[in-house]
């Protein structure tokens, strides 16, 4: 695949996770991927986002940026969203979250290999044990990326 042709699939990506179509996750993620740096599979992969998805109903991804290089794609992403359900080890609280994700991805035959991401885990926390702010235009910060 080119350059633009990897920028169309992780875009075609990004459109089926924020539609919740995880039907069409065949579309993107191989049989067999490693995953986190542990080798599973598309179900696997599809269980881990249909239970992000039950517990964040509005969860949305917005891209920043994205490179690419050969096979492999790096992103940087805010992620938004409020829990409906419990949600990495935290009762629904109103509260709702915005934070940063930088994702992997490796791409053969036009479909994920592999796939890993990290985000503020200390922040995401933080805004999910917090009373919800009154303000509605109140947002996160990104740190600097210089």
């Amino acid at each position: 695949m080119t350059d633009t042709d990897l920028r169309e699939f992780y875009a075609r990506y990004i459109a089926m996770l924020n539609a919740h179509d995880l039907r069409r996750v065949d579309e993107f993620i191989d049989d067999e991927i490693t995953y986190y740096g542990d080798r599973a599979t598309r179900d696997q992969a599809f269980a881990s986002l249909s239970a992000l998805i039950d517990a964040v109903p509005d969860m949305h991804w917005e891209l920043q940026e994205l490179a690419v290089d050969g096979e492999h794609l790096a992103a940087r992403l805010v992620n938004t969203g409020t829990p409906a359900k419990e949600w990495l080890g935290v009762a629904p609280t109103g509260a709702s979250f915005e934070i940063i994700e930088y994702a992997v991805y490796r791409v053969r035959d036009g479909r994920f290999v592999h796939m890993a991401n990290v985000h503020d885990a200390e922040t995401l926390q933080r805004q999910l044990t917090t009373a919800p702010s009154p303000r509605s235009d109140a947002t996160v910060q990104p740190a600097s990326t210089h």
